[in-house]
């Protein structure tokens, strides 16, 4: 099938082999596998989603929506792929889908001959009766039939991965305007990213036969690329589909990097994810020529006219022998003229104007529409009605030029509606901040005015003078044609989904006149092509059958991806170790120096205990570092904890929104501590804020809620208050900062500072730790009188080391998890243990800190009388063994003295045990029900899953020093030490 003297982008000097459904084919490099299918005269490609007919290649680009298969390549079975943009490479090995056991005989091709019965909203109605036959029958069997292409059940080892860029202009579409509008931003100095889902650059010009600047259209297209990636300023990104657009211009994007490649290069990845921010875009995404509705157009063989002109010119295929033309406008003269072009003339030219002139020696019916094709497993036939003239024509491929529908779905991604403006549907001004539309994808016809239009978009964009010295081109006419005939028979019109034109007219007598109800009770535009040429032609068959016009119906919702996308490209390096970062704290060498385990916090890895020359369980380093910090000082890294920077006029304003207490009216130089409630009334979490200047704050948070917490409070800022001038950050990482606590804690501090500051609990002040500015908090998570040092995370590693040296020196050293566990659960601090998502700040005991005086987020819902504080409610309570057994575990139920031990009877549960070597007993923390009512009651403590069973006491939460003299009160003179030398 391959045509001399055509193929521009083939080297028909090398062969390629490739499989398809296991037979041994051949290619050239450059062809596509569409293309080489095509010219190996393979007609049937997959199969239909609900009839399973037979489905051939309907175009030639990535708006494909039949030419759908499986790829087994080195990045293994890939399902879905569109063979019209999957490159040919040797060795590639390609399977058609959807059909069982063969592509020529598929045995559910039986549901077509039901399709009187298999109509738009067919499962809706018929799988309802008997009820119980869904979970056992029905589903089943849906599921099992259900699908396009098969997921692989293997781990997947394709490697991807993710990368940012930024510019002035991002260019999106490759093709005249595209081109245009890279080139007058580059020359102008600008910072440029073009785009281009396809392997080559120029659009339509790589389809058509047509000069530009004296030269073919490819040719000039190559130049213009060739002197942009000469420009260091513009990045030219083939085989890059921008899927969507987000705020801020922010758009993403996925490149094919490796998987068009026979043999890539070890780590290659497969595909990118690009997250491109930009100052400005064109949007040059150019038209598609949509498809015409008539009595049998789903055949193999009926193919769009620019998809026929495209293998012919591009890959020097010939789509078939006897090549019939059908539609309106320009184009189905300029089809015809490119096959008459190579000796084979069309079989028949059918033009839907009254009254043209044939434009090549040809049959030609003026006025005429195909009233039905025949063949089974490709195109026959193909039957003309013109008039009262009705002739079948022997036929194997049927061109149709249905006019053009611009792709505008990116520049309606952030909520604007599709205007309908000169018999088209185009984007609204300013659909998105910093966008103009160019070129097709704005309504201009003919290369000479998309390439006017590219240079003016991007000097409108830019705000640029520069004018652009533009190549001679031609220029075309708009083209037009009808949507669809009113002839009866079955006509389609998403192709992968078998819906047809009577589907849509079944939907809009059953109510669901909308675009978008349509879309959901029939699934027209839900296949992976997103009803690219049929959407238009779908909505114009509703306006007809709602009486309304094509502007009033409108097109459904475009959303986010524009084309399928990889959950692995999405994800790229999220699985294995890759799911969550591994994060390490500036003391974690030292700590693994020192042989302390480590354990997963958060997102972080923390150390558990540090154990020291001749114990041999953790229960001995562990007791030994409580009594340290007890009896002497302790050293602990406190980095992972979420340290969030907000500042502004307003940031006052927004801390009050989000607190439960009143952070106006902290001082500067003092630190609160506050619950932060979610939205339906519950804690979310807890943590301190300081007041560094008189709007500069930083809020800490808890390790693991460090990322729900700045998200909750990103959402306050941008949607509940977007009126308050107020800018956040986080900093968790740009900061290290260790606990020193204990007795002689503040010696440690004087060993390292020239002038300790003289602190109020709670109080905070700048530092200088030997010439590096850091941050000193008077705050204790132990209950012993403590500060947190905090420096730049570079310096974290030898702050570590100078504050080991001086808690040494004073009889202490480091402690981990493990008995910073102990530390604050003997003074009843709490964790996310506590905070686990279902407790108030009444069950916490903590109801005293909603200030009545203001509002917050979360304090109405937590008014509700199922919340409110009262007998009916878990309230925090302490608990100490009181029977034989004396150990005692978290995830325990209580249960009343002679009660039985099962659900119905539990009065409560443990969220928190420790051994404390202080009061040598075990302790633990419970939710118990109106517990703070029953100090001093023994329960029954039942652990079933470790099968402990023993009476314990409920007593106050706190349990050591709850006056709080150790944390509060005066503490010893620092003294003065040298500073240590941290660089």
């Amino acid at each position: 099938m391959r045509i001399q003297g055509r193929g521009h982008a083939l080297d028909r000097g090398r062969t390629l082999p490739f499989s398809f459904d296991g037979e041994m084919l051949h290619g050239h490099p450059g062809d596509t596998l569409a293309s080489a299918l095509l010219a190996n005269d393979r007609r049937v490609l997959a199969r239909s989603f609900k009839y399973h007919r037979p489905r051939g290649l309907y175009t030639a680009g990535p708006e494909e929506p039949n030419g759908l298969v499986t790829l087994k390549g080195h990045c293994g079975p890939v399902p879905n792929c569109r063979a019209t943009m999957a490159e040919l490479y040797p060795g590639l090995c390609a399977t058609s889908q959807n059909r069982w056991p063969s592509l020529q005989f598929d045995v559910l091709g039986m549901n077509d001959m039901l399709h009187p019965w298999l109509g738009a909203g067919f499962y809706y109605k018929t799988f309802m009766w008997p009820p119980k036959a869904w979970l056992k029958l029905y589903e089943p069997l849906i599921r099992r039939a259900a699908g396009i292409g098969a997921l692989n059940r293997t781990h997947d080892d394709t490697p991807h991965e993710k990368a940012f860029a930024f510019c002035d202009l991002l260019v999106i579409g490759g093709g005249p305007a595209g081109l245009m509008a890279a080139l007058t931003a580059g020359r102008a100095g600008k910072r440029v990213i073009l785009c281009d889902e396809q392997s080559h650059f120029g659009g339509r010009l790589l389809g058509e036969r047509e000069e530009v600047g004296g030269q073919p259209g490819h040719a000039w297209a190559a130049g213009v690329v060739a002197e942009l990636k000469a420009l260091p300023n513009v990045r030219v990104m083939a085989r890059t589909t921008v899927t969507g657009v987000y705020d801020q211009g922010t758009f993403a994007a996925v490149e094919r990097v490796g998987e068009h490649l026979a043999a890539p290069p070890e780590n290659l990845p497969a595909q990118c994810f690009w997250r491109i921010v930009a100052g400005a875009s064109v949007l040059a995404t150019g038209a598609v020529e949509r498809m015409i509705a008539f009595p049998g157009n789903d055949r193999p063989g009926v193919m769009a006219g620019s998809a026929v002109r495209a293998y012919l010119e591009r890959w020097g295929v010939l789509a078939g022998p006897r090549v019939a033309v059908c539609g309106g406008g320009p184009a189905v003269a300029r089809t015809a003229r490119a096959l008459a072009a190579v000796g084979l003339p069309p079989v028949a030219v059918v033009d839907a104007a009254p009254g043209g002139t044939a434009p090549v020696d040809a049959p030609y019916f003026p006025g005429g529409q195909i009233a039905a094709t025949a063949g089974r497993l490709g195109l026959t036939s193909v039957t003309v009605q013109a008039g009262s003239q009705r002739e079948k024509i022997g036929a194997d491929v049927l061109a149709t030029c249905g006019g053009w529908t611009p792709q505008i779905q990116l520049a309606t991604h952030l909520g604007a509606k599709p205007h309908w403006q000169d018999g088209m549907f185009l984007a609204p001004e300013g659909a998105v901040p910093g966008m103009v539309v160019a070129g097709a994808a704005a309504g201009h016809a003919g290369t000479h005015a998309a390439l006017t239009s590219g240079a003016e978009a991007a000097a409108r964009a830019l705000d640029l003078n520069a004018s652009a010295d533009l190549p001679q081109a031609e220029d075309a006419p708009r083209e037009d044609a009808p949507h669809f005939t009113t002839l009866k028979g079955r006509a389609f019109l998403d192709m992968a989904n078998d819906v047809t034109v009577k589907d849509v007219a079944l939907a809009a007598r059953e109510g669901f006149h909308r675009a978008e109800h349509t879309k959901r009770y029939t699934t027209q535009g839900m296949a992976p092509d997103q009803g690219r040429i049929s959407g238009e032609v779908a909505m114009a068959v509703l306006a007809e059958a709602t009486g309304r016009t094509l502007a009033e119906t409108g097109l459904t919702t475009h959303r986010p991806p524009a084309a399928p996308v990889s959950i692995g490209a999405m994800g790229a390096g999220a699985r294995g170790a890759g799911f969550a970062p591994t994060r390490k704290t500036t003391s974690h060498a030292a700590a693994l120096e020192a042989g302390a385990p480590m354990v997963e916090a958060g997102l972080w890895y923390r150390a558990s205990y540090f154990p020291a020359p001749g114990e041999r369980t953790w229960r001995e380093a562990c007791d030994r570092e409580v009594r340290m910090v007890r009896e002497a000082v302790g050293v602990c890294d406190v980095s992972t904890l979420g340290k969030i920077d907000v500042q502004g006029p307003d940031a006052a304003a927004l801390l009050d929104l989000l607190y439960t207490g009143k952070m106006s009216t902290l001082k500067e130089g003092r630190v609160r501590y506050g619950l932060m409630l979610r939205e339906d009334g519950h804690v979310m979490d807890d943590g301190t804020v300081a007041r560094l200047g008189p709007t500069h704050y930083i809020v800490t948070t808890t390790t693991g809620a460090a990322g729900p917490v700045m998200r909750h409070m990103d959402i306050a800022a941008q949607v509940l208050a977007p009126e308050l001038d107020v800018q956040m950050a986080s900093v968790t990482e740009h900061w290290a900062q260790f606990a020193v606590a204990g007795p002689r804690a503040r010696a440690v501090l004087g060993a390292l500072l020239s002038d300790v500051p003289d602190l109020p609990f709670m109080g905070c002040a700048p530092v200088e730790v030997a010439g590096v500015a850091g941050r000193l908090f008077r705050i204790s998570f132990s209950g012993e009188a403590g500060w947190e040092l905090a420096v730049p995370a570079r310096y974290g590693a030898a702050l570590w080391q100078a504050l080991l040296a001086a808690a040494q020196a004073e009889g202490g050293g480091p402690y981990g998890m493990e008995a910073l566990n102990v530390l604050r659960i003997e003074k009843g601090f709490l964790t996310h243990a506590e905070i686990h998502g279902r407790v108030t700040a009444g069950d916490l005991g903590l109801g005293g800190m909603v200030s009545p005086a203001k509002d917050c987020i979360g304090k109405p819902m937590s008014a509700r009388p199922g919340l409110a504080c009262g007998p009916h409610r878990e309230q925090l309570v302490g608990l100490k063994p009181a029977g034989a057994v004396k150990a005692l575990s978290a995830g325990a139920f209580l249960f009343e003295e002679g009660a039985e031990a099962t659900r119905d009877n539990a009065q409560g549960y443990t969220t928190s045990a420790c051994w404390s070597p202080t009061l040598s007993t075990s302790l633990a923390l419970a939710f118990l029900k109106n517990g703070r009512a029953r100090m001093g009651e023994r329960l029954l403590f039942v652990d079933h899953l470790r099968e402990m069973r023993t009476t314990v006491e409920v007593c106050d939460p706190v349990f050591l020093d709850p006056e709080g003299t150790r944390m509060r009160g005066p503490v010893a003179p620092a003294g003065n030490g040298n500073a240590p030398n941290l660089t």
